[in-house]
């Protein structure tokens, strides 16, 4: 066991897969608790140190799911893509889009920084320009009677035509790829229309294959390299090297994580925007550093925490709403059981995310209307069965001198319709 542990610890930690050694009736088995993230790692043997097998951590509310999510949140918050070598047969066990979106996100990235800069051209013509190339003319043109075809070296002003010719060869790649399963799968006909967006940028150049070599050199191309540049051409070498991520040519896939906590953040931060410009609201983010609030404690030493730092506050017309994004199953465990019938594990888990998103209300200001929210991710057959039974959402009024608090717990379904 504690071989394996060892030779697997940078990897399972990558996952957020906590080791536990339980012994039963028939002996000893080590079982791996999943964390906050879906993703997939390979596995070295104990014997040898090489790959001998993978782990495929799925997401807890499905991948349909977490498609439409990333969807929503325009690929910015995808997997991180591990340092590692390839999993063994990965590559069939999630859908091809996990892989095609955060590629076609650093290709539009790609084309959309990519500079004019002056191009070496060679050409045969009828006029002279530039440079005449007298060596190839004496030997080719004069001999053939073609004394008017004038073999011409010159620079003008254009972007490259190398790198746009590889990036319409990834995109006719990936379109063929998603077309082979996009018939039912909506993320993958939405990803198919993307990229025929892309490829009307590139229609004037022929696809052409690049080849690893020439993707590591321009890789390597020191401190003038962009980092958009830099993305794009590790994106194309994904695919050169058909290492597939989900549903692909290969059984083998890259190593990757998605940290699931951080994307039901981006998440909710995607609705809330969209009804802030609604109702003329204002949003200010944690993530961003907007909603730090220092704690003062008069004895530095004996303080807890420096500082509270609340997901989302909403600014409206009418109030104040402080939201926490809380990427749990107790919305649907509650439903599911009465408080007495939950585990106490879980229980502590609701009154500590109960009292954190009280304490961030009380920092609030001096609003008369202050609502404090906590939002929780269900299975979208739930949510609408909640909605139907006007379960979704559960408040309480938590009187605070002259003005009063709201206290809401709500379901949001993992992904749109």
């Amino acid at each position: 066991m504690d071989g394996f542990l060892a030779r697997n610890r940078e990897a399972l930690r990558a996952l957020s897969l906590e080791p536990r050694i339980v012994s039963g009736r028939d002996g000893i088995r080590l079982e791996l608790q999943p964390g906050l993230r879906a993703g997939a790692i390979p596995l070295r043997s104990v014997v040898t140190g090489l790959v001998a097998g993978g782990i495929v951590v799925n997401p807890r509310f499905g991948w349909p799911g977490v498609g439409q999510v990333l969807s929503a949140t325009g690929w910015g918050s995808g997997p991180e893509f591990l340092s590692l070598p390839l999993v063994p047969g990965s590559g069939r066990e999630v859908p091809p889009w996990v892989l095609a979106g955060p590629v076609l996100r650093r290709l539009k990235e790609l084309l959309a920084n990519l500079r004019p800069g002056y191009v070496e051209r060679n050409e045969v013509r009828s006029h002279p320009r530039g440079q005449i190339q007298w060596q190839t003319y004496l030997t080719r043109q004069l001999p053939s009677g073609r004394w008017h075809h004038l073999p011409c070296r010159f620079s003008e002003i254009d972007t490259d035509s190398r790198l746009r010719q590889a990036v319409r060869w990834t995109l006719e790649r990936l379109n063929y790829d998603l077309g082979a399963v996009g018939g039912g799968d909506q993320i993958a006909l939405s990803l198919i229309g993307q990229i025929v967006l892309l490829l009307e940028q590139v229609l004037d150049v022929p696809a052409r294959r690049p080849l690893r070599g020439e993707l590591e050199r321009d890789m390597g191309g020191g401190s003038m390299t962009s980092l958009a540049l830099l993305e794009g051409l590790r994106a194309m070498s994904w695919i050169v090297d058909e290492r597939g991520l989900g549903g692909g040519r290969t059984s083998d896939g890259l190593a990757w994580t998605l940290p699931l906590e951080q994307l039901w953040e981006r998440y909710v931060e995607s609705l809330l925007r969209e009804e802030a410009g609604r109702t003329g609201g204002r949003i200010r983010v944690g993530r961003s550093g907007e909603t730090v609030v220092p704690l003062a404690w008069d004895n530095r030493s004996h303080r807890a925490l420096g500082h509270l730092v609340p997901d989302f506050v909403v600014h409206r017309p009418d109030g104040i709403e402080i939201v926490d994004a809380k990427y749990k199953s107790n919305f649907a465990d509650l439903d599911a059981n009465h408080w007495s019938a939950l585990a106490e594990e879980t229980q502590a888990s609701m009154r500590a995310d109960l009292h954190q998103v009280l304490a961030y209300a009380a920092t609030a200001g001096s609003s008369d209307k202050i609502r404090a929210t906590l939002i929780y991710p269900v299975r979208r057959n739930l949510y609408e069965e909640l909605k139907q039974c006007d379960r979704a959402e559960t408040k309480a009024l938590i009187p605070v001198g002259a003005r009063q608090i709201t206290l809401s717990i709500k379901a949001v379904p993992f992904g749109i319709a």
